[in-house]
């Protein structure tokens, strides 16, 4: 009977938690630290600002909704960080892979395995799994040679296709915010124009801070959307690059193991 297969990639699994958090924590930056009273002119919000803290505070209720997308990204680029790291194991990956090259071109098994051990991560786990699927083909005297070879090669593609969802887990959340994040900047500058041009509609030097502060809204919430888009970017395809790179790091070792057991059987 074969044995439940287990990923021992880390990571969180829950992402709307993390956004609940960080929306709770922008909040509480939005309203005690950039609408503290001391950023303000007469110690009152409604007043000019004095500082950058509370130039971003006249951003409007947009500023903290665009904050938790920032949060957000921040949070899971440093969750898939761990995550990734525990998938590539403990050295290097290129490395690891030339070595159980090498241990398969001298038909060392056992070298190969200890390798394995002694690496860990998700390229290990698979290839670990499939190193056995090799050992018992190998033992196996009923099934002809291309059925032995399909089987290490089904066993090389559920392991791999076990190991994949939890390295790109979070990853669409971030591709999300790529393009939210941008978008509810937009719609800040949008309702801070509309301010803006009111108070022009308006006319008269009272409607000056009006103008001011619509003028204040749509920068602000320009700046923080085009920040949270471009981490966002930078965020997804950093990680889609690691996970390629050992994709690619799993199909080379994975047809290593299968070339060596057409050649030596």
């Amino acid at each position: 009977m074969e044995t439940t297969k287990k990923t021992q990639v880390v990571g969180i699994k829950n992402a709307g938690i993390v956004i609940i958090c960080c929306l709770v924590i922008a909040v509480c930056i939005f309203q005690f630290l950039l609408g503290n009273p001391s950023n303000f002119m007469n110690n009152d919000p409604n007043n000019h600002p004095l500082n950058m803290l509370g130039t971003i505070y006249k951003g409007g209720i947009i500023v903290p909704i665009i904050q938790t997308l920032l949060l957000t990204v921040l949070a899971l680029s440093i969750e898939r960080y761990f995550a990734l790291r525990s998938a590539f194991g403990k050295g290097s990956l290129s490395k690891f892979v030339a070595n159980i090259k090498d241990a398969l071109a001298a038909g060392d098994m056992k070298k190969a395995q200890e390798i394995c051990d002694k690496q860990r991560g998700s390229v290990a786990n698979v290839v670990t799994s499939t190193l056995r699927k090799y050992e018992e083909m190998e033992k196996n005297t009923s099934l002809p040679k291309e059925q032995k070879l399909l089987a290490i090669q089904k066993e090389l593609e559920e392991a791999t296709a076990l190991e994949m969802p939890m390295m790109q887990q979070n990853l669409p959340i971030i591709a999300t915010i790529t393009t939210l994040g941008t978008l509810m900047g937009l719609l800040g500058t949008v309702i801070g124009m509309i301010r803006s041009f009111a108070a022009l509609s308006a006319g008269g030097g009272a409607d000056s801070m009006a103008l001011s502060q619509g003028i204040s809204e749509a920068l602000i919430n320009t700046a923080f959307g085009i920040l949270t888009g471009a981490l966002a970017v930078i965020s997804y395809n950093y990680y889609t690059n690691k996970i390629d790179k050992l994709t690619y790091g799993l199909d080379e070792v994975g047809f290593s193991i299968v070339q060596t057991f057409a050649a030596t059987h």
